[in-house]
């Protein structure tokens, strides 16, 4: 593998990411959002593992690879709509980054390895798909659950608590030990909530 393909398929995935039709800002400026997940997911990626090799950074770059394509409301509404949903999602997701991989000239074996992690197979017992899911987990708490707290108002701290229980649970030990580290940028107004969820 080579720097080349790196590069390569990187570009690809944020071209294919920079099409997203939704924008959102950061720091005073209009982004695509799923570039912008993009990008904040290879942060953390840095930041919390930063001897990752070069096949879980494409990983975790695709972790979201043009997630509009398959909306939450094509599906029915209810829990069966949800889990039909994420597992189409995930399918969709591992797929897309695999036509990429490819196209950037990676081999069979490497695309494999990055399909599975992409398409959350093997969850706790696949080491690449664990560390997709805990920086997906640190993004989350760090960029995106203060928004989603402001979105969901009529939420009670016992609906929250199973929330925050719920993401805590999906990160390992060491996640776990990351987001509370002081490497992480708590949302404040939700760290009592935060301590409370995840008090033993």
């Amino acid at each position: 593998m080579s720097s080349n393909q790196f590069e390569r398929a990187t570009a690809l995935i944020d071209a294919a990411n920079a099409e997203d039709p939704n924008a959102v800002s950061d720091g005073g400026q209009r982004h695509p959002k799923e570039l912008l997940y993009a990008r904040r997911m290879s942060d953390m990626l840095e930041r919390y593992r930063p001897d990752a090799d070069e096949l879980m950074q494409l990983a975790v770059r695709a972790q979201h690879i043009q997630r509009w394509k398959s909306p939450r409301d094509a599906y029915p509404m209810n829990r069966q709509g949800y889990h039909k949903w994420r597992s189409d999602l995930y399918r969709f997701h591992a797929d897309t980054a695999t036509g990429l991989l490819q196209q950037a000239g990676y081999p069979d074996s490497a695309i494999e390895r990055v399909k599975l992690a992409v398409g959350k197979r093997a969850l706790k017992t696949n080491p690449d798909t664990q560390l997709v899911e805990d920086v997906a987990a640190l993004v989350f708490i760090e960029h995106y659950m203060q928004d989603f707290a402001a979105r969901h108002p009529g939420y009670d701290e016992e609906k929250w608590l199973k929330i925050i229980r719920r993401t805590w649970d999906k990160m390992t030990q060491q996640g776990q030990a990351f987001a509370l580290s002081g490497a992480l940028e708590l949302p404040q107004a939700l760290v009592p909530l935060i301590r409370k969820a995840i008090e033993k």
